[in-house]
């Protein structure tokens, strides 16, 4: 009998069970093909299998030569030939005469480099998906999938599947040391194999996770990981380079917002596609922007609550079936924003929490490592390989999907270390602070590794405070973001708009205290999913009035709201006024689209598109203050609105919006220039449900002395005009009297 060599008889007594066992940090000491050195000075191996119950075991090489093994103990077999290592299978016999070959992980070297764990533990792996997870590829002479996963806490780590019908002792992967990260490469797996990772926990329990870095996973309620690896061909480059090339503050941007699996029930990422591209572009929007699609185990969450950050939701189809989508979208011209939450997971036994038997991902201070008011886990964005799990993350999406940009949810709830506690139930920051300063620092670090690796994208941000330079750039202590959404706008205007019009003189702050900051970052108008959810109602239904007037108040808003400076967001179903507020769980109420005064709702929201985008003194100086003037008149009528915005060619648009239920002849309003005004939109117009009440086509600004420039202009109930300077054309005589 062989006896075991010297390197496998300092693993100790115990060793050699724990290996058996698959419980031991460092297999491959004891298994596989070990090179070494006989007593006459010759190059020998020794090759070691685990097959338990095996009646006999075989190493067969390439060359066709076979080396039978020998049991030595705990149902490890060992064999020596003369001369270095070389390729070989196992074949073990049983004694039911069934014959079960494999390659054997053991024989092979690390699959990830030491440059490789330097970056993780520093956090600083911008390609992290690269090298962790499951990754099918050729080794050693061998095709299979090498599987490597961040768990320092963990005594011992092993791979279950389909591959060892979800028994692990066979396949306990090798610790690499400090980083934390234990690997294994295991030959014979492939494409669609589902696994998990087998952790021995410090207080000697064996929890079973999925992948945290898995690309793909099964379709809820399953929970196992998938092995995948695209094959997708992209035929965006033309949209590509033109977006590295444009920045997006000076471009428009109008987003329609929607919950894949609610636009229209049954469709996946591939079918959507062509319905999808006709409805964006017959409305015109710019933008798409998908609420959550990283997966998630519960459907109502709306994929806000996220248990694979690397994998698209399976309940659509496959990752490359959501590569599609994207590069369809990008032909047809229109823009992809992705949903992301970093700001807080669930608790959920099969994913992040808690993920090798301590808190790992999460912070481990209750105080700041949980959300109680969603029953969440908030990160520790202290940690090092945690922010550079998210960082990586944030550029997964960009990279191997092509998102434009990506909305950071929730980030009042990370930048504060009080949020939605008492007192008592929050650590001050190291300095007395409420701020969570490690939670500052991720963000700011995610943003500026986005903008410098993918020029031309955006990073948003859903933020609701007055927290200082949510858009200010990085370097200038500023959290980096591209946008950041204008949460005071949507409440007040909201919350105006809802009044009867008969009371909304004595609130006319509501509407207009938005100027007083429009500037003060950079903005996107918001009318989001959470607007028409939980008994708030849909847009249409905010509205006061009969039906006919809920439908020229919301014309009149939407003609404001296109005008504001600010970039644009509507969520899906309030282009054509759906009538209940959205579900999850059914699809949009698309009938309504058959009535005449929606068909003309959703028409108005096509032309308003149309309209902004052709005209750059709406969007081109959205973030420049001295690009926007309040107009009035000689008399004050706080029922209307009326501003100018001007491009830096000289191009000049003029807002008035009205939102009284009376028609007004004869405004006067000081304008800022002389002469012809063309009237370009007017939310009353027969085309859209409204009345026609208007001021057939032109306006006249005529010299009224000290620079002034008067105009009178009919302004009609509840509406929203719009008027584009015409600096060539005719100026009619003024008419006396």
């Amino acid at each position: 009998m062989n006896t075991p060599n010297p390197a496998a008889e300092q693993l100790g007594d115990g060793a050699w069970t724990a290996v058996a066992e698959g419980a031991h940090h460092d297999p491959h000491v004891l298994l596989g093909a070990h090179k070494e050195t006989d007593a006459a000075g010759r190059t020998i191996t020794t090759i070691r299998a685990r097959r338990p119950l095996a009646a006999t075991v075989t190493a067969a090489f390439a060359d066709g030569t076979r080396l039978p093994l020998v049991h030595v103990a705990d149902g490890i077999w060992q064999a020596v030939h003369p001369g270095p290592p070389k390729v070989y299978r196992i074949t073990a016999t049983y004694d039911e005469g069934s014959e079960w070959t494999a390659g054997d992980p053991y024989r092979h070297e690390p699959t990830i480099g030491e440059l490789d764990l330097h970056l993780i533990s520093e956090g600083r792996h911008e390609q992290l998906w690269r090298v962790l997870g499951a990754h099918p590829r050729a080794v050693g002479g061998e095709t299979g999938t090498s599987f490597a996963v961040w768990a320092p806490n963990a005594q011992a780590v092993r791979v279950v599947g389909d591959h060892n019908d979800w028994n692990g002792e066979g396949h306990a992967m090798r610790s690499m040391g400090a980083s934390g990260v234990w690997e294994l490469f295991i030959p014979g797996v492939g494409l669609g194999a589902r696994y998990k990772y087998e952790i021995l926990t410090r207080g000697g329990r064996w929890v079973v996770k999925a992948d945290p870095m898995a690309q793909e996973a099964q379709t809820p309620p399953e929970t196992a990981s998938v092995v995948t690896r695209s094959a997708y061909a992209w035929g965006d480059g033309g949209w590509m380079t033109k977006r590295a090339a444009t920045g997006a503050h000076a471009q428009p941007m109008s987003i329609y917002e929607l919950h894949l699996g609610s636009w229209r029930g049954g469709l996946g990422y591939r079918e959507i596609a062509d319905p999808l591209i006709e409805h964006v572009t017959a409305t015109g929007f710019t933008h798409v922007e998908f609420m959550p699609l990283a997966e998630h185990p519960f459907g109502g969450s709306w994929g806000y609550q996220v248990s694979g950050y690397y994998a698209p939701t399976r309940r659509f189809g496959s990752p490359d079936d959501l590569r599609y989508l994207v590069d369809r979208l990008h032909q047809a011209g229109i823009g992809v924003i992705l949903d992301w939450v970093p700001g807080h997971f669930p608790r959920d036994e099969f994913a992040l929490a808690r993920f090798d038997g301590e808190p790992l991902y999460e912070h481990p201070d209750p105080r700041r490592g949980e959300h109680r008011d969603w029953g969440t886990l908030i990160f520790d964005y202290g940690r090092p390989e945690v922010r550079g799990f998210l960082v990586a993350n944030a550029l997964y999406w960009l990279e191997e999907f092509h998102f434009d940009g990506l909305r950071v949810d929730a980030v009042a709830s990370m930048l504060y270390l009080d949020y939605s506690r008492e007192p008592g139930e929050w650590e001050p920051n190291i300095h007395g602070g409420r701020e969570n300063l490690e939670a500052i620092r991720f963000l700011q670090e995610v943003n500026a590794t986005v903008y410098r690796t993918h020029p031309g994208v955006t990073m948003i941000a859903e933020e609701s405070t007055s927290f200082p330079g949510v858009t200010e750039r990085t370097e200038h202590a500023g959290l980096g973001f591209g946008f950041k959404w204008n949460m005071g706008w949507m409440n007040d205007s909201l919350t105006y708009i809802q009044r009867d019009p008969i009371h909304r003189s004595h609130h006319e702050g509501e509407i207009t205290f938005s100027f007083v900051y429009s500037f003060s970052e950079n903005y996107v108008l918001p009318i989001s999913h959470d607007e028409v959810v939980h008994g708030k109602g849909s847009l249409l239904s905010k509205m006061p009035g009969d039906h006919d007037r809920k439908l020229a108040n919301a014309r009149a808003y939407l003609g404001f709201m296109w005008g504001h400076p600010g970039k644009k967001l509507l969520f899906m179903g309030q282009e054509f006024g759906q009538l209940a507020e959205w579900a999850e769980s059914r699809e949009l109420d698309w009938y309504l689209r058959e009535q005449p005064s929606h068909q003309q709702l959703e028409r108005l929201v096509g032309d308003l598109n149309r309209i902004y985008r052709a005209q750059a003194p709406l969007w081109e100086r959205d973030g420049d203050g001295t690009s926007l003037s309040r107009i009035g008149g000689p008399a004050w009528d706080p029922n209307i609105v009326a501003f100018v915005r001007r491009d830096s060619h000289g191009g000049t648009v003029l807002v008035v919006s009205h939102f009284a239920d009376t028609v007004r002849s004869g405004v006067e309003l000081d304008l800022p220039l002389p002469g012809v005004w063309e009237e370009i939109l007017n939310t009353d117009a027969a085309s859209y449900g409204g009345r026609d009440d208007g001021n057939l086509g032109i306006v006249v600004a005529h010299d009224h002395g000290d620079h002034h420039h008067r105009a009178r202009v009919t302004v009609p109930a509840l509406s929203t005009l719009w008027f584009r300077h015409q600096p060539e054309a005719h100026i009619p005589s003024p008419i006396s009297g």
